[in-house]
């Protein structure tokens, strides 16, 4: 699957779990052992549904995030699609 802007392969991993402190810029896991991967996604439309949905099953417990990571920027820094999701 591809981003239908770009028409380029997009690899979007979607990852959780209990964070070591609550916050708007936290983002240090608890414990490294229970993350909770979620998937891989070709889009980040895929990735932000998947996302939404894990969030929102653990809104009960403010300690619990969840992030997308643009994979492709990790995998390919100089060709950045520069697109900000």
């Amino acid at each position: 699957m591809s981003d239908t802007a770009t028409g380029k392969q997009l690899l979007h991993i979607v990852i959780g779990g209990e964070l070591a402190n609550v916050g708007p810029k936290a983002h240090e896991f608890k414990d490294l052992s229970n993350i909770d991967f979620v998937g891989a996604f070709g889009s980040y439309e895929d990735a932000r549904k998947a996302w939404k949905s894990a969030a929102q099953s653990t809104v009960d417990n403010a300690h619990m995030r969840y992030f997308i990571i643009h994979a492709h920027r990790l995998l390919d820094p100089a060709n950045d699609d520069t697109h900000e999701h």
